[in-house]
């Protein structure tokens, strides 16, 4: 059962990036006991790393990176693998878009399409909210600036009671062995449990992405549908072990779509 102490401990700390133990027996009006067994337990699930006298946020501060510069990262790439992933939706369809600079192109890909869209990219809901026919759904949380994103455990809450069609997730990091992670665990939570609600799960990955290990892992390659990306067929060959469709973006007078293996059953 969920403790309603221990969401606000991570909502304060997703703010906060930090906090003292006796600060939050302050907040919480419970005893040190109880709070230093809190942080225990969350640091167990990999929430928050306990520091002298009180915790801290996990997550990646090494790669941890505006999402005004990634705006700018690889944009023809980017446009690519959004236009791609747009012909993947089926009018009418219920689909998931997750922040990030390729996810936000990929909205607008959809502006005019009939569907139903649930979020957590402020980017989207900007770019989605005059569409007029597309039904959208936000699912709050902690607005986190850096990622134009709203996480936490209200936002992983919301998606308890949908059922997602598709669902579109960035990544900050995949690795050859088919590894998709996060910068910090309270985002890396809130993606799997769109995973867990979602009949199709594509992941939109360009070039930047492959090699790099973030902190927090949400996604193995099993775990996922096909991987949309602007690379070429076989300029990464660790895709081949992997055993996930693969979609790789072109301008649309090439063809696209190769199978490195049968996608999973």
């Amino acid at each position: 059962m969920r403790n309603p102490r221990h969401d606000d401990i991570l909502r304060i700390l997703q703010a906060r990036k930090r906090i003292s133990v006796g600060e939050l027996t302050s907040r919480l009006s419970v005893s040190e006991v109880t709070i230093r067994k809190d942080l225990a337990l969350l640091e167990d699930m990999g929430l928050l790393t306990r520091t002298h006298g009180g915790a801290a946020l996990a997550e990646d501060r090494e790669h941890r990176r505006a999402l005004v510069v990634r705006r700018r990262e690889n944009v023809e790439g980017k446009a690519l693998i959004a236009r791609a992933a747009a012909e993947l939706v089926e009018e009418g369809e219920t689909v998931y878009i997750d922040a990030g600079s390729t996810c936000a192109l990929l909205a607008e890909n959809l502006a005019d399409r009939t569907l139903r869209v649930v979020t957590n990219s402020i980017d989207a809901v900007a770019t989605l909210a005059d569409a007029p026919s597309v039904a959208l759904f936000s699912v709050g949380g902690s607005y986190r600036k850096e990622a134009g994103s709203f996480i936490g455990p209200l936002a992983v809450a919301a998606l308890e009671g949908m059922h997602i069609s598709t669902a579109f997730l960035g990544t900050s990091g995949f690795t050859a062995d088919g590894v998709f992670s996060s910068q910090n665990t309270i985002e890396s939570e809130l993606k799997k449990q769109v995973i867990r609600r979602a009949g199709r799960t594509v992941l939109v990955v360009d070039r930047t992405k492959f090699g790099r290990t973030a902190f927090a892992v949400f996604a193995c390659a099993d775990e996922v549908d096909l991987v949309v990306t602007d690379t070429a067929a076989g300029e990464i060959p660790e895709l081949d072990d992997l055993g996930v469709e693969v979609l790789h973006a072109r301008e649309p007078s090439a063809p696209g779509r190769h199978r490195h293996k049968e996608a999973r059953e």
